[in-house]
C-alpha cells in the first residue's frame, strides 16, 4: 500500500474530501510521526503499535570482501513495535 493508496481509502470512506486534501492529510500524520521521532518521542497509536527510537552503540565490523576492520559509528534508529490486536489481524489472514 502506497501514500496515494492510503489517500483513496479515506476519500472512500469521506466522499466530501477531493484527492489533494486527503493526501495532505496522509502527508500530515506521516510528518507529525518522523518529528516526534526526530526530537525522540515515542508515537503510541493504539491497536496499531508504537514508532521509538533506539540508539545503537558504536562497534567494529568486517568488510566481507577484503576482510579489513571497519569502526561503525554510534547510531540512532527507528522502530516499529506492532500491538497484540495488529498481531493477531496479520496471523488470522
Amino acid at each position: 500500500m502506497t501514500k496515494s493508496d492510503l489517500a483513496e481509502k479515506i476519500m472512500e470512506i469521506y466522499d466530501f474530501i477531493n484527492k489533494k486534501d486527503a493526501v495532505t492529510m496522509v502527508d500530515i500524520v506521516l510528518s507529525s510521526i518522523s518529528e516526534a521521532l526526530e526530537k525522540g518521542d515515542k508515537v503510541e497509536l493504539r491497536g496499531f503499535g508504537t514508532f521509538k527510537t533506539l540508539k545503537r552503540n558504536a562497534r567494529m565490523a568486517r568488510n566481507p570482501h577484503t576482510e579489513k576492520q571497519i569502526q561503525v559509528p554510534e547510531k540512532t534508529v527507528p522502530v516499529f513495535k506492532p500491538s497484540p490486536k495488529l498481531k493477531s489481524r496479520v496471523n488470522k489472514a
